[in-house]
Parts: structure tokens; C-alpha cells; sequence
């Protein structure tokens, strides 16, 4: 059964470039947000294995789905697909229960291997590119 994934940024570019990942390795895409509202509502409604996240989005931020996703369910596994390399937004999205964060523009191999650790459930740290490692909070 192929794992199931909620696409969440406010860019369709950003989406479509996960889709194609996701799409490469055999996940179904259930559904895609534009911000942080939609976000929390689609999780509801369609109840995804994993969702991709971004941090700064229109009418509600990434911060606020994760609150409001980790509210519906503790055990969400959320990765934080992100331009913000803030180490305070990484700490706080990390310490809400972001399961992974890696930094955009990110290469398709970080991605590929980040939803594959959350469809295996093993535990995962954060893959970001050498250029803006935030992994040293």
C-alpha cells in the first residue's frame, strides 16, 4: 500500500517538484495545501502518513499546521520542507514535533531519503544542504 502524503506550501512550483518525488517513489499524493489553514483542514479530512510542510505561508504559517496537525494527532509524521534557516523557527517547529526538517531549495536525493525514513518510521535527523546547515542549534 503506497503511503499516502499532504503536499503543504504556498509555491505550485515547490508542490509540483515534491509530487514528482513523491510520485517517484511510489507515494500517492492525497491532497496539496496553499497555507497553513488548509493545511490542518485537509489533514483532518484525509487523515495522510506523512505531510510536507512549509514555514511561511499566507493567511497561516507552517508553525501554526504543525500546532494544529500535532493537535489532531501526536504521532503526525511532518516534514519541515523550508527556505527559513532561522535556528529559532527550526527549534520551535522541532520542539512542536516536526519530525524532519530539510532547508530549500533542497536536492532531490535529501527529499527522497527524508520521505522514505518517515514511511519506515525510523527515527530521522535533519538532512540540509552543506551550504546552510541549521542541523547545529
Amino acid at each position: 500500500m503506497a503511503h499516502r502524503l499532504l503536499i503543504t506550501d504556498d509555491s505550485m512550483i515547490i508542490r509540483e517538484l515534491i509530487k514528482e518525488v513523491a510520485h517517484e517513489i511510489g507515494f500517492e499524493v492525497a491532497g496539496e495545501a496553499a497555507n497553513g489553514a488548509e493545511a490542518v483542514e485537509l489533514y483532518e479530512r484525509l487523515r495522510p502518513d506523512i505531510v510536507t510542510l512549509d514555514m511561511v505561508m499566507p493567511i497561516h504559517d507552517g508553525l501554526y499546521a504543525l500546532r494544529g496537525i500535532r493537535a489532531l494527532n501526536q504521532q503526525a509524521r511532518v516534514l519541515v520542507i523550508s527556505a527559513i534557516s532561522q535556528k529559532a523557527v527550526l527549534k520551535e517547529a522541532l520542539s512542536l514535533g516536526a519530525s524532519d526538517f530539510i532547508v530549500k531549495p533542497f536536492r532531490r536525493e535529501q527529499a527522497v531519503r527524508a520521505l522514505e525514513l518517515l514511511a519506515a518510521a525510523k527515527p530521522i535527523g535533519v538532512h540540509n544542504t552543506p551550504a546552510r546547515n541549521t542541523a547545529t542549534c
